[in-house]
């Protein structure tokens, strides 16, 4: 037995005629420069000495390769690249398998479909998901997937991103062998059975991949239709067609698909997203020492609550759901029940723990019984006086320590804090609804609310599986209070001659799911109404009023999808334009006077995302958010915002801020009150800045 190695991060073990290759770069071994250098180096070595006679590649710690090193991400490119690495592996005249264990995931799957046999660990899970970041798998994954495991498969595989468990790899052809035990073992048992004959290796350029037209047209046709919008997609089906033709012939193509959707903003801004989503934690209050969070209440049996309640469950948490009344809190069991049976359907949970999660919930009438409970949270209606009053009842309630939050969307988390003698353990939760689906919870930070508070938020939202973001106290904290002002924005264009279907329509173009009218239909053209009401006593005078066609079309009792009628009718399957509300548009432009103008799409966009943009310029500049970054979470995870475009802000910088300001000081001249340049994006243009340079 002799050792030697190539750099610090492989090394190689003699035994015997068998060549081991170590993989040691904690904590996931990802495929920095060094290890491909030294896997380059490692195999040449190996070829070049007459004693080794087949080559097993494995990898130290808990994991095989988990993919790329995201410290290269954006940086010049640093030979050798993992394609020609990959290459000369396959090539290497001596048979080479890999033992894969934990996660082996992008360019580390990759490379064990570059060996000659490939072994699974039970337990592993292999994967390619570039798709999430805009690319393609650029090492081969479409070129070696189909070969293995045939179009179809490929296809699904390469254009979902998901894991794949061992089982199923085993049962496609994407490994020989599914095992369990030590990896180095592993290899050492393995590479004896390729000298002894039991195990057979081959070179995936000696494979055939089967053609399959129909299976790419259907998903072709599926792009076109769902994701018309996305580049890399369709360049993956692009490189998979090719897999029926020679393998370097398709790793050309592949290669250079690989490159022009590294090169689209696109990937550019769903990077971003990726690297965003792991930001948003990184602040000193959520490294800090959290509470326990052993039982939670939740006061509310409605929409909310029943959500609340229903992600609390799923994430193991025992729950009391409090309510006033027995009917609401049959109507708020009742909708948990269906929840978690949806998510059974959904295999979210298993039907083995339905019956457990659903015996962690325990109803109740009296308030008295949260008595016992690490955290409360309250989710009724939008109402300061009934919030205060819960509030002040929960403080005599509740035991030392409890930590008590607000599910609300605008209110003021200080004025409520203000009624209990422990504001240090008052925090805004705001949760987005449906709440066991929706992944955003705003945690909204009082002025005296103690930093284990805050981390006891970002540590619920990681057991719960959601995104925190931290915000500041003010009406609509980050996401509503920019909400409120790029509406008026909606509304003005409304006002001035675009109809709602061709806003929803151009922003739907632009990349949202839903346009603002839908999305009001969707949630409920009452909730608005109300916060109309609400502010109505202390709007700005000076500012033009953006409601007059929501409030006559509420008058009517057309709420939206829940009232059959709203700016849509939803009589059938698909909605159509209401004609009654083009008739009070007509009429409230008529009262008003003003000249209509004639809109394109682009204006409408380009007004509807620049009026966004700047609040949410002040949101950053007076601390409401952090960061740039926190408000672009919190509109990919919590508005529909098209996740390929990074972000509001990210979205800004692709623009520039000396267009932006541009932009604003034009719409100015029609309306200067509302179109006014923030200080920070004057800032930004004057000094050539960006907003990521605030991240």
């Amino acid at each position: 037995m002799s050792n030697t190695s190539t750099n610090d991060l492989i090394a190689i073990e003699r035994v015997g005629d068998i060549a081991l290759i170590c993989i040691n770069n904690p904590p996931v071994n990802a495929t920095s420069q060094a290890v491909r250098q030294g896997l380059q180096d490692a195999i040449a070595t190996l070829n070049d000495d007459s004693g080794a006679k087949v080559i097993a590649i494995y990898a130290a710690g808990r994991t095989f390769v988990a993919g790329a090193d995201i410290k290269e991400f954006g940086k010049p490119p640093m030979p050798p690249s993992l394609p020609d690495v990959l290459n000369i592996i396959e090539q290497s005249a001596l048979p080479v398998i890999s033992v894969m264990h934990g996660t082996a995931l992008g360019g580390g799957f990759e490379l064990g479909l570059a060996t000659h046999a490939r072994i699974g660990v039970e337990s592993m899970r292999v994967g390619l998901p570039e798709i999430h970041l805009g690319l393609l798998p650029g090492a081969g994954g479409t070129q070696r997937v189909p070969r293995l495991a045939g179009i179809p498969f490929a296809l699904d595989m390469i254009l979902s991103g998901r894991q794949v468990g061992g089982a199923e790899a085993l049962e496609h052809g994407l490994i020989d062998r599914l095992v369990s035990g030590d990896p180095r073992q592993i290899a050492l048992d393995n590479a004896q059975d390729v000298l002894d004959g039991k195990l057979a290796t081959r070179r995936t350029d000696q494979i055939g991949t089967i053609p399959d037209q129909k299976a790419l047209d259907e998903a072709t046709a599926m792009l076109a239709k769902k994701l018309p919008h996305l580049f890399s997609p369709h360049k993956c089906v692009e490189a998979i067609t090719a897999s029926t033709g020679p393998l370097l012939d398709g790793l050309k193509i592949e290669r250079q698909a690989f490159v022009d959707s590294m090169q689209q903003p696109q990937s550019a801004g769903l990077i971003h997203a990726f690297f965003g989503e792991r930001a948003v934690s990184n602040i000193p209050e959520a490294k800090g020492p959290s509470r326990e969070l052993n039982k939670i209440g939740i006061i509310g049996g409605g929409t909310m609550g029943s959500g609340i309640a229903t992600s609390c469950l799923l994430a193991g948490i025992p729950v009391r759901l409090i309510e006033v009344a027995q009917d609401g809190l049959d109507r708020g069991i009742a909708t948990i029940t269906k929840n978690l049976e949806g998510a059974v359907k959904r295999s979210k949970l298993s039907a083995e723990k339905y019956e457990s999660t659903l015996a962690m919930l325990t109803p109740s009438l009296e308030m008295e019984t949260l008595s016992d409970c690490d955290l409360v949270i309250e989710a009724v209606f939008e109402d300061m006086d009934v919030k205060k009053e819960i509030f002040t009842k929960l403080d005599a309630i509740c035991k030392d320590g409890a930590i008590l939050a607000s599910n609300t969307s605008y209110l003021d988390i200080n004025e409520i804090a203000a009624v209990t003698k422990r504001p240090q353990d008052v925090i805004g939760l705001h949760f987005f609804s449906p709440a066991h689906v929706m992944r955003l919870l705003e945690i909204v930070v009082a002025e005296k609310t103690a930093p284990d508070v805050v981390a006891t938020g970002f540590a619920l939202a990681k057991k719960l599986k959601k995104i925190g973001v931290r915000a500041g106290v003010c009406d609509g904290f980050i996401g509503n209070r920019i909400l409120a002002h790029y509406g008026l924005c909606a509304g003005y264009l409304t006002m001035d001659g675009a109809s709602p279907q061709q806003i929803d329509n151009a922003l739907e173009q632009f990349g949202f799911a839903m346009g603002p009218y839908k999305v009001g239909d969707l949630a409920g053209l009452d909730i608005g109404w109300m916060t109309r009401k609400r502010k109505a006593d202390t709007r700005d005078k000076n500012q033009r009023y953006a409601g007059d066609i929501a409030d006559r079309i509420c008058e009517n009792g057309w709420f939206g999808r829940k009232s059959g009628k709203g700016y849509y009718v939803y009589d059938d399957a698909t909605p159509v334009p209401n004609p009654e509300v083009a008739k009070i548009i007509d009429t409230e432009r008529a009262k008003s006077g003003i000249s209509l103008q004639e809109f394109s799409d682009q204006d409408i966009v380009d007004r509807y995302m620049t009026a966004m943009i700047v609040e949410a310029a002040r949101v950053v500049e007076d601390k409401t958010a952090l960061r740039p970054v926190d408000v672009d979470m919190v509109f990919l995870f919590g508005y529909g915002f098209p996740r390929f475009r990074g972000g509001p802000l990210h979205y800004a910088d692709t623009i520039g801020a000396k267009e932006l300001v541009s932009r604003i000081e034009n719409y100015a001249s029609e309306d200067g009150h509302f179109w006014q340049v923030p200080n920070l994006l004057q800032k930004m243009a004057d000094g050539g800045s960006k907003f990521a340079d605030l991240n």
